[in-house]
């Protein structure tokens, strides 16, 4: 059974990502990297609860809400469902690859609405979903950064914090046999 117990320290940062939020520009968040930290210290409903009520509370004040919204949303509760799979480690290398994994995912989650959208710029055809995605390009190189940049801090500072502060929300080592 999953422990769904009290993890002030992970709920803390998670908050405290959030709210860099409203400093965010092109495409330069935490919110991928905070739903990949959620759903890998959070337990349960607060893990996929977290990174959506961020957006929801915070889009009006970003730009509002659109067609890609839902898109958008999805993925990061994909990222939170990646990082579920990271609840046991505090490998730097499995962490990275799933930050990267969750990278691809959003471009190609979040670009997809622009071809799919009534009004697209992008013909529906094959080649305009081929021409949206090199249109949008430029801007994975932010999202690669920040959800690098972010995810390292996440990770990192629990993974201190969590030695020093709070012992008990330290992730146990997974003994293989």
């Amino acid at each position: 059974m999953q422990d769904n117990s009290a993890r002030p320290l992970a709920l803390s940062l998670t908050v405290l990502g959030g709210m860099a939020r409203f400093a965010q520009n092109l495409n330069f968040a935490p919110v991928g990297a905070l739903s990949l930290f959620a759903g890998a210290r959070l337990r349960g409903w607060q893990a996929y609860l977290l990174p959506i009520a961020l957006m929801a509370v915070t889009d009006p004040f970003r730009g509002g809400y659109s067609f890609a919204t839902p898109f958008v949303y999805a993925s990061f509760l994909i990222n939170v469902w990646i990082g579920s799979r990271l609840r046991n480690t505090e490998n730097p290398g499995w962490i990275a690859s799933a930050a990267l994994i969750g990278s691809a995912q959003f471009f190609l989650l979040s670009n997809f609405p622009m071809w799919l959208a009534p009004h697209s710029l992008y013909g529906h055809t094959f080649g305009g979903l081929v021409t949206c995605y090199v249109a949008a390009i430029p801007f994975f190189r932010n999202t690669l950064l920040s959800d690098a940049l972010f995810t390292a801090a996440f990770f990192g500072l629990h993974a201190v914090l969590s030695r020093v502060v709070v012992r008990s929300e330290r992730v146990a080592a997974v003994q293989t046999a």
